[in-house]
Order: structure tokens, then C-alpha cells, then sequence
């Protein structure tokens, strides 16, 4: 049997962005969510002291000290990672526009997309490449 290919037309591109989309966000929200709850069991009567204010840890201030702590189920770095990964789907739509444009063969809006990702990537980087 010959496989059949399906082509890149502006309404696949554009169903496949869309579930690309509704995952990402769908993804963040139950990580989040899970983390959350995870926080609530553990220090859900723990006694909030509102006259000094203390930040967040150190390690939930870095990519790495976020995976590690999700990897150990810590409320927290369960909420940062869901919301990393909403801050990812965007760009991971920006990425996949950038694919989806190179099989369509539209040069311009390849390099248009190029830059946008070059400049999503700069602002979350904090300009610090």
C-alpha cells in the first residue's frame, strides 16, 4: 500500500498549532494544579507570617532548580514547572511555525519567524546569551 502524505496547507498548519496550543496549556494547568495540591497536603496549615516578606527559595530561581525540585514532587517546584511550561508553549508554537513555513517553502515567513523566535528566546533569557 503507498503511504499517503498529508499536505502542509494554511488549515493543517493551523489544526496542528491549535492542539499544539490547547496541550501546552493543558499540560501547565495540571502540573500546576497537581503541584498545588501537593503543596496544600504538605503546608496547607502551616501559619503564614505576613510582616516579613521572604522570596522564593534559591533553587526555584533557575531552570535546573526547578526540574530538581518538580523530580522530588515539591509543591513548589511543581508550580514553577507548570508555569514554565506555559511560558514554553508559545515559543514552542513560534518554533513550530518556523517548521511548518520551511515545508511549506515560504522563505519570508520562515525569516520572519526566525526573528521572532531569536527575540522570544533573547527577552526570556534576559538578554543574556
Amino acid at each position: 500500500m503507498a503511504q499517503q502524505t498529508r499536505q502542509w496547507t494554511d488549515q493543517y498548519v493551523e489544526e496542528l498549532i491549535g492542539n499544539l496550543l490547547r496541550v501546552g496549556v493543558t499540560l501547565a494547568a495540571a502540573v500546576v494544579l497537581f503541584g498545588g495540591a501537593v503543596y496544600l497536603v504538605r503546608h496547607g496549615l502551616a501559619a503564614t507570617h505576613y510582616h516579613v516578606f521572604v522570596g522564593e527559595p534559591a533553587d526555584l530561581r533557575s531552570v535546573s532548580g526547578i526540574v530538581r525540585d518538580a523530580l522530588a514532587f515539591r509543591g513548589r517546584g511543581l508550580i514553577q514547572l507548570g508555569l514554565l511550561l506555559l511560558i514554553a508553549t508559545p515559543v514552542a508554537r513560534v518554533a513550530f511555525s518556523v517548521a511548518a513555513f520551511a515545508m511549506q517553502r515560504d522563505r519570508l515567513y520562515v525569516a520572519v519567524a526566525l526573528i521572532v523566535l531569536a527575540v522570544l528566546i533573547y527577552s526570556l533569557t534576559g538578554g543574556h546569551l
